[in-house]
């Protein structure tokens, strides 16, 4: 128990440690750090033992029935899901009874809850297991309906009305979907594009309501009040009470509670004419928002918001300096909050990501002015949606523009390079310890960050990807599969388009594909097909092949309302055709439906269905066969000869018959896989039996995205993440 709680401690000490030092005497600060040291300890200790010993744990991997009260809104996750935290009050089954008070999360495909707000009462039945969350005592999963129990407050409705308000009526698009996310640091309405637009242009922070967002919201209060108050305390104290409004409707994130402790310190500040000091304000921030939250500490999110107001406040004003002498001030003064920003959460933006977007800094210049105005008129907009609709639909009209234009610098922004890094440790420890020395050796910062660009340059040259002529290239898109193979002119055969549309544009886009004159879908599975959107975004698509099967059903109907227009062929045994220089000869799936023995855990009839393709020319043969296993691989032993690349079926899977295997004698073998994927792929079997084959096997897990170049039946392989893997290109 106190062991799992010794990290929380650290930056808990670390947190009240740099608040309470900041605003006290030197005479008093080892006391003061003695004292954080036992405060902060004692209540993450107190705090997690309670959750270890609730009663809740007795329910683990049971059903009951639980009535608890909404704390956050729902959200959707990346698994179609919804989520949300809740205060478990009352859990019962036939046997057992408890009253608790216990933080849980909760987890339903009912979108109903959507329409819950924080503080009402609801029961349901639902599963009650461990959670790996920290700050929650179990995950409930419920899957029947649930019952609400109390109506909302009139206080939760009102700011409910507020953001459900703004929400409608920003309108559709990215930048609609901008606009809640900048004001209220609602997101709902942006789609995953989008968001990852956001995340690689370095302009994520926008929607995360912030420090920038309360100086300007109280700015803008404050301003207000001299027409209602004369005396400067009365408008201090109604501006206090309009950001603790401001909390309540943004919701308390990390960022919010952070920059509100600080706002509360400048307001008290200059209420008692003692001066305002942002970094003593920036330490007692930190050390409060621990205290009342100690979960805070372990939270990436106030992690990131506390080292960007850092770095604002001490890096900042040190670059304004140094770029003074060779830019303008005012283009200095411009660059140095995003770069300041940028250099202090570099290592645990690595650590998060695995990468860092060099364009972020122009992406935030270009973006600033276009912030306050959407804001503001967004804020206003927001507080007459209730009952003014018709005002609030014009202000929203004018700020659309600007929106707008931050979603197009988004999309441009996030279209160039990025420099790779490993995740976890080994990324954080080697960003960490170059902005340490940048900061340790500020006079020769101009050296060290001249020897660091050769240095990238030149690892990042060496490791570029394709790297010039290639035949067939395998995009790296996590767990799912996505082959190509080049015709020549920015023309390509594309297998499968993996489970993430930005990951496969961007892969086309690297392999310089604009014309796709085959396209064949294997099966309908998500991690084969839900990748389309980005294979035809702006591409011209000739003719695609699909499976027999249709199911699943929604992927299917994806994938046709995608292609309208497309002429689409239902591939089946027997089919042949002539592309370029290749011949493709389609071995499976037969037009009749054939039945077969489900595998254990995984098999399925979809993955039986896929398509198998003999791909061959005058210098290469390829075989591709979706995600067959081995009642079809059996079949389709006496169709196949050795060939020299085999995308290896199901990602590897431990399903697989080895004399099929035997039968293709592949020199190459590529496995398309995510890393870390909960399935276990590649199974070891599987490596060990290709390895006795003399296969040289590829990974994308581990290669990253692989190129093959054909010349004199000598092949010549290329990987993205080559011999310098702790840093990359890309």
């Amino acid at each position: 128990m106190f062991q799992s709680a010794t990290a929380p401690w650290r930056i808990s000490i670390a947190a009240l440690a740099v608040g309470a030092v900041s605003l006290i005497s030197r005479k008093a600060r080892f006391s003061v750090i003695i004292f954080a040291l036992l405060l902060g300890s004692t209540v993450m200790s107190i705090r997690q033992a309670s959750l270890a010993h609730s009663q809740i744990t007795r329910f683990f991997m049971q059903s009951a029935t639980v009535t608890a009260e909404v704390v956050t809104d729902a959200s959707k996750t990346s698994t179609g899901n919804y989520s949300f935290i809740a205060r478990a009050i009352l859990v019962n089954n036939s046997s057992i009874h408890y009253k608790l008070r216990v933080p849980i999360r909760v987890m339903t495909s009912n979108q109903d809850v959507t329409k819950l707000l924080p503080g009402q009462r609801f029961s349901a039945q639902g599963r009650i297991v461990a959670s790996k969350e920290a700050r929650v005592a179990a995950l409930v999963v419920i899957k029947d309906g649930i019952e609400i129990q109390t109506k909302a407050s009139h206080w939760a409705s009102a700011l409910g009305a507020i953001r459900l308000g703004l929400r409608s009526l920003s309108g559709d698009g990215n930048a609609g979907a901008l606009i809640p996310g900048m004001v209220l640091g609602d997101t709902s309405k942006q789609s995953a594009e989008f968001k990852n637009s956001m995340k690689r242009s370095g302009l994520t922070h926008l929607v995360a309501v912030s420090g920038a967002n309360f100086a300007l919201v109280s700015a803008f209060v404050l301003w207000m009040m001299q027409f209602l108050f004369t005396r400067m305390k009365f408008r201090l104290t109604a501006t206090a009470i309009s950001l603790i409004a401001f909390i309540a409707l943004v919701r308390p994130s990390p960022s919010v509670l952070r920059a509100a402790a600080m706002a509360a310190v400048l307001l008290i500040a200059q209420g008692t004419h003692r001066g305002r000091d942002s970094l003593p304000a920036l330490g007692f921030a930190m050390a409060a928002v621990v205290i009342v939250d100690p979960w805070q500490a372990r939270d990436a999110g106030f992690a990131l918001s506390v080292l960007a107001t850092g770095g604002l406040l001490l890096f900042a004003p040190v670059l304004v300096e140094k770029l003074s002498s060779h830019v303008p001030e005012k283009l200095a003064q411009a660059l140095a909050p995003p770069i300041a920003a940028i250099v202090f959460c570099s290592p645990i933006i690595v650590a998060l990501s695995g990468y860092l977007a060099p364009m972020s800094v122009i992406a935030n210049l270009f973006a600033a002015p276009f912030v306050a105005p959407i804001t503001i008129v967004g804020f206003i907009a927001a507080l007459f949606s209730p009952f003014l609709p018709f005002i609030s639909s014009v202000l929203i009209w004018f700020i659309r523009i600007p929106a707008g234009a931050i979603a197009l610098i988004a999309h441009w922004a996030s279209n160039f390079p990025v420099l790779t890094l490993r995740t976890g440790k080994i990324g954080f420890l080697i960003v960490a310890t170059f902005t340490l020395l940048a900061w340790l050796f500020k006079k020769w910062f101009k050296y060290i960050t001249i020897f660091t660009l050769i240095v990238l340059i030149s690892i990042t040259w060496l490791q570029r990807w394709p790297g010039g002529d290639w035949e067939i290239a395998n995009c790296d898109i996590g767990q799912g599969d996505s082959m190509v193979i080049n015709l020549g002119n920015h023309q390509g055969i594309v297998i499968d388009v993996g489970p993430d549309a930005v990951a496969e544009d961007r892969c086309l886009k690297a392999l310089g594909i604009q014309q796709i004159p085959l396209l064949i879908l294997s099966h309908f599975h998500a991690d084969h097909v839900a990748g389309l959107p980005g294979a035809i975004e702006n591409r011209v698509v000739g003719q695609v092949w699909v499976s027999v099967n249709s199911a699943p059903l929604v992927e299917s109907a994806m994938a046709h309302s995608a292609l309208e227009g497309v002429e689409i062929i239902k591939a089946v045994r027997g089919m042949s055709s002539r592309v370029g220089k290749l011949t493709i000869k389609v071995l499976w799936p037969t037009l009749s439906a054939t039945s077969f023995e489900e595998m254990p855990g995984e098999g399925s009839q979809i993955n039986n269905s896929s398509i198998a393709t003999l791909i061959t020319s005058d210098s290469l043969s390829i075989f591709a066969g979706g995600d067959l296993e081995p009642p079809v691989q059996q079949i389709l032993i006496k169709d196949v000869a050795p060939v020299d690349i085999y995308k290896v079926c199901h990602h590897g899977s431990r399903y697989q018959d080895l004399a099929f295997m035997a039968a293709l004698h592949p020199r190459i073998s590529i496995i398309s896989v995510g890393v870390g994927n909960t399935y276990g792929h590649p199974a070891v079997q599987t490596l060990d039996a290709l390895a006795r084959l003399g296969s040289e096997v590829l990974r994308t897990d581990i290669d990253g995205a692989i190129a093959v170049q054909v010349r004199n039946h000598q092949f010549t392989i290329r990987k993205a993440k080559g011999r310098f893997n702790l840093i990359r290109w890309g």
